[in-house]
């Protein structure tokens, strides 16, 4: 006899609406019909959570105070998920919560580090061709432009600088290997050591104002045809590393902002002459809806922190099986990340999570004693209920972990560590067991 299947409303309601933004009619329907379809289908939980499957395909929460809805991962405890029951929502839903059809398509790529698996050879080779070819004199291509000016040599071209903030701009979370060689084909350019130590290099995120820069200050010396050249430096790397999926989902969003002026060489001209912020804005507006989502980062520090607090808990899945809830040790080792860098950063990252999430982190800041402070790294090391199963699984909570820690950090001001988050530097370090492990057994990653 075939064993009963349990109900699982997140499952059932996913699926129901992926059908639908999927069928050809939907992007022809009224917002209307598209807002009363969506909200015809939100769950109720037993907790009394209320969700809605919404826009990025991803979920939201409703804040029960304000009626705010939150980007928020949904629960994985079967007994929650299966206490799911659909509720007609009467409010009017905002229109950043209804799907319009192509953000359902965008493809999420790797939430991997850049430790445990490497670049591949052939990535880096390429790279490493665009490096050498594009040394250039620094007269015909100087690089003044902050902060990249502050990481390179005083001789270095912004030609070679062009391709290292592309790869940082594009990688999801630039957590290095300290022996990667996609990073140390640089270090004849570098003025000074990159953070970490020679087991990880944490290096800060590159923002699409500083590509723009680079670009934006050639024009404006009377110099196009150097910008268009490092327009097309950018281009070429992103196209580089395009095959790996760590990288691909923002060197697709950028190669898409590029190329039309590749192709019409005066397009950002006006723009470069009122600054690089209405170059980096030009560039926005010519993102395809398609891949809104990878430039969230630099349209909105809130809804990038969110979304990596979203990546953060899938990452955290394995844990389930452990009965520990994913959402919950999120937002435990999050404030363990705030408790080590800046506490007083949690009053600017608390409006953009949901209410169970705050409660958390704020009950766990706020007691030295709470029982979720034994999931907080304790001497550098993530606790054993904490220990992912395998490379593939510790490579992604390290890169949620580094990615969710630049977003606060962000969105708080506050300049991110040179030793690395609390959760993540734990995190490369039980990695590192693992690779060990794997070397010592002759197991290929």
């Amino acid at each position: 006899m075939a064993a009963v299947r349990q109900w699982d409303g997140f499952s059932t309601i996913e699926g129901d609406v992926r059908a639908m933004v999927d069928d050809p009619r939907w992007p022809g329907l009224p917002a209307q019909a598209k807002a009363q379809a969506v909200a015809a289908r939100m769950l109720v939980t037993a907790d009394g959570g209320r969700w809605l499957f919404g826009t990025h395909a991803r979920w939201y929460r409703q804040d029960p105070v304000d009626g705010r809805w939150h980007l928020s991962a949904p629960p994985l405890d079967q007994a929650l998920r299966s206490s799911a029951h659909v509720v007609r929502h009467t409010s009017p839903l905002a229109a950043d919560l209804v799907p319009l059809g192509p953000d359902f398509s965008y493809e999420e790529g790797s939430t991997q580090g850049f430790i445990g698996p490497d670049v591949p050879a052939d990535i880096v080779e390429k790279v490493r061709v665009l490096v050498l070819s594009r040394r250039a004199r620094h007269e015909d291509f100087p690089l003044t432009t902050e902060p990249l000016s502050r990481l390179f040599a005083g001789d270095v071209a912004s030609t070679v600088a062009a391709v290292w903030g592309t790869l940082m701009w594009t990688a999801y979370a630039p957590a290095f290997d300290g022996n990667e060689v996609l990073l140390s084909m640089f270090g004849e350019f570098l003025g000074r050591a990159l953070p970490g130590d020679e087991f990880v290099r944490w290096v800060s995120r590159v923002s699409l104002l500083d590509l723009a820069g680079l670009y934006a200050e050639r024009i404006r010396a009377g110099e196009p045809k150097a910008g268009l050249r490092l327009a097309a430096v950018m281009a070429n790397t992103a196209d580089a590393v395009f095959a790996d999926d760590r990288f691909r989902p923002r060197a697709a969003a950028l190669l898409a902002m590029l190329q039309p002026a590749l192709r019409r060489r005066d397009l950002d001209h006006a723009a470069a002459h009122q600054g690089d912020e209405a170059v980096r804005q030009a560039w926005l507006d010519r993102c395809p809806p398609l891949l809104t989502r990878a430039v969230v980062g630099d349209t909105s520090p809130g809804e990038y922190f969110r979304h990596s607090m979203y990546d953060l808990v899938q990452a955290l899945g394995y844990i389930a099986k452990r009965r520990h809830d994913p959402r919950v040790t999120a937002a435990a080792l999050l404030a363990a990340d705030l408790a080590a860098l800046s506490p007083k950063s949690a009053a600017r990252v608390y409006p953009w999570l949901d209410p169970e999430m705050r409660h958390v982190v704020h009950t766990v800041l706020a007691d030295p004693r709470h029982t979720l402070r034994d999931q907080w790294p304790d001497d550098g090391e993530l606790p054993p209920s904490l220990h992912p199963p395998d490379i593939g699984s510790a490579a992604a909570l390290l890169g949620t972990a580094y990615a969710t820690g630049l977003a606060w950090c962000d969105l708080a001001g506050v300049e991110s560590p040179a030793s690395g988050f609390a959760t993540a530097a734990a995190t490369a370090r039980r990695l590192t067991h693992h690779l060990i492990f794997a070397n010592e057994s002759g197991l290929n990653q």
